[in-house]
């Protein structure tokens, strides 16, 4: 089995979630990586900062991420999948996607 990381974006929130939205957020987060879990495939997940830095070609560092983005990227899974297809399929039911973000998949290449 290969590893395939799924990179979680979306455009950036302007609104608080209430307590009951959050908690409804974090069941469909839960149920869907409890389900690629359940078929053996899951291997690691975590959310992303929303504040960070970034180091660019010519030394300059700026403060990130850029204020001009229309999308964020919210956080990764990685997980097994025997093909980038079936990594595809775990994808489809990611609960970014019914907030209008995507999730891009792409493979791991192992350093030797």
């Amino acid at each position: 089995m290969n590893e395939f990381m799924m990179i979680f974006r979306s455009a950036p929130m302007n609104t608080e979630l209430s307590p009951e939205q959050m908690q409804a957020s974090i069941k469909l987060w839960q149920d869907w990586i409890g389900g690629i879990a359940a078929q053996g495939n899951f291997m690691s997940t975590e959310r992303l900062s929303s504040s960070g830095k970034t180091l660019k070609s010519d030394g300059v560092t700026t403060d990130g991420p850029y204020a001009e983005v229309k999308e964020i990227v919210g956080g990764y899974l990685i997980a097994t999948a025997d093909s980038l297809e079936d990594a595809m399929k775990l994808a489809e039911g990611c609960p970014i996607l019914q907030m209008g973000g995507h999730v891009e998949v792409r493979e791991i290449i192992k350093m030797s």
